[in-house]
C-alpha cells in the first residue's frame, strides 16, 4: 500500500488554516464567507488555531495573532477594569467570547458569554510562548493588560464561578473551563512582573480535585476534558487515564467524537437525543494525545481515524451528522484543520521537512 505523502497532506491543510486568518490576525472559525456566523473570530478558536502554527514553529503566525488578540484587550480595558473592580453579575459584564476580526468590537446579539476557558487559554499560550524566548509581550501595555487579565480571573473566582464553557451553552462549573485557567495562570505566573496570588492557584486545584473526572454536576463525560490533559497538562496520570477511558467509551463514533450524551447541536434525531454530531477533532485530539504518552498501537488507530475526517472538498469540517458521510456547513473549520496538522506532524515528524512545508503555504496564501 503506497505511504501517504505527510508532507504534501500537511501543506494542504496549512494552507487551508492559513487562509482563514484575516490580515488583522485573527482567525475566521470557518471560511470568510459562510452563512453561520463562524466568519466571525472567537477567542478560544483563535487559541486553537494558532497552536498549529506553534507546532509547526511558524512563530511570525503566531506573534500577529497574539498581538491582535492583546490589542483585543486592550480596546475593552475599561469593560474589564469594571469586572475587576466589580465582581460581573450579567453575561454582558464578562469579556466577550466573539469579535469583529478587523474592528475588534464585540458583537453584542445574546450568546453563552461567559467563557472563562477562554480567557485562560490565551494566557496559558502567552505564558508558554514567554518561557520559550517567544514571547508576543511588545510594551508596558501588554504586560498591564496580562496582569488585568489575571485580576480579571480573581474577581470572577473562576474556580466555582458558573460559566457556559466550551459548547457555549449550559452555566455550571465546569472542569474544563476551571482547567484552562489554572493553566494560564500557571503559565503567566513564570513571568517577570506578573503576580498571580496562589490561592488563584490552590483554588483551582482544589476544585478540579473535587469535580474530576466529570465535567460538571450534570455531565459525566465530555470531549472538553481532552484539553486538560492537552494542551493544558493539569490532571494526574489516573485522572488522565479515566478521562480518555471515559471518552473512547461514551463518546467516539466513526466519523468523530460527540461532545456530550444528547448533544443536540446538529442533532440528526428530532427529538434531539442518541443522534449526537460527531465532531472531527476529537479524532485528532485522541492521536495527539496517544502519540504524546507514547501509546504506539492507539496513535495509529486514531490517525487513521483522523485521515478519515477529510471530506470530498479536501477539507476537514466541524462535524458529520450522526453516523452519515454529510458534514455541517462549517467546512473548513479552523479548529479541526489545526488538530489535524498537528495530529499528523507529531506522527510523521521525520517524513516531514518543516522549511519546505511553510514555504509552500506562503506561495499559495494571501490575505483578504
Amino acid at each position: 500500500m503506497k505511504q501517504p505523502d505527510y508532507q504534501d497532506i500537511l501543506a494542504q491543510h496549512t494552507t487551508i488554516l492559513k487562509s482563514l486568518q484575516y490580515k488583522s490576525g485573527l482567525f475566521a472559525a470557518s471560511d470568510k464567507n459562510v452563512s453561520t456566523g463562524y466568519d466571525k473570530s472567537w477567542l478560544r478558536d483563535n487559541f486553537y488555531e494558532a497552536l498549529a502554527f506553534y507546532v509547526l514553529k511558524d512563530y511570525e503566525t503566531i506573534k500577529h495573532t497574539y498581538h491582535a488578540l492583546l490589542d483585543v484587550f486592550l480596546k475593552h480595558e475599561d469593560k474589564i477594569d469594571h469586572a475587576i473592580s466589580t465582581k460581573p453579575e450579567h453575561k454582558h459584564q464578562y469579556i466577550h467570547a466573539r469579535f469583529h476580526p478587523e474592528t475588534f468590537d464585540e458583537f453584542w446579539e445574546d450568546w453563552g458569554n461567559k467563557q472563562n476557558d477562554a480567557v485562560g487559554a490565551i494566557l496559558f499560550m502567552i505564558g508558554h510562548l514567554h518561557e520559550h524566548k517567544k514571547s508576543p509581550l511588545r510594551n508596558r501595555d501588554d504586560k498591564r493588560i496580562v496582569q488585568k487579565l489575571v485580576e480579571y480571573l480573581k474577581s470572577v473566582e473562576y474556580w466555582h464561578d458558573w460559566d457556559s464553557g466550551m459548547w457555549e451553552e449550559n452555566e455550571e462549573i465546569h472542569a474544563s473551563s476551571v482547567g484552562a485557567c489554572l493553566a494560564g495562570l500557571k503559565s503567566v505566573r513564570k513571568i517577570s512582573g506578573i503576580h498571580v496570588p496562589l490561592e488563584l492557584i490552590t483554588n483551582g486545584k482544589r476544585t478540579l480535585a473535587n469535580l474530576l473526572p466529570r465535567e460538571s454536576d450534570k455531565k459525566f463525560v465530555d470531549l472538553a476534558l481532552l484539553s486538560l490533559i492537552y494542551p493544558y497538562k493539569v490532571v494526574t496520570k489516573k485522572q488522565r487515564d479515566t478521562i480518555l477511558e471515559n471518552t473512547e467509551y461514551h463518546l467516539v463514533r466513526k466519523k468523530g467524537v460527540i461532545r456530550y450524551k444528547n448533544d443536540y447541536y446538529y442533532n440528526k434525531n428530532e427529538d434531539g437525543v442518541s443522534e449526537e454530531a460527531e465532531w472531527t477533532f476529537g479524532m485528532s485530539w485522541l492521536t495527539i494525545i496517544y502519540n504524546q504518552i507514547g501509546d504506539t498501537e492507539k496513535a495509529n488507530y486514531y490517525e487513521k481515524k483522523t485521515l478519515e475526517t477529510i471530506n470530498k472538498k479536501g477539507q476537514v469540517p466541524e462535524l458529520y451528522y450522526s453516523n452519515t458521510d454529510k458534514e455541517n456547513e462549517n467546512s473548513p473549520l479552523g479548529w479541526s484543520e489545526s488538530m489535524f496538522i498537528i495530529a499528523i506532524y507529531m506522527m510523521n515528524k521525520k517524513h516531514i521537512k518543516l522549511s519546505h512545508v511553510l514555504k509552500t503555504v506562503e506561495s499559495k496564501t494571501h490575505f483578504k
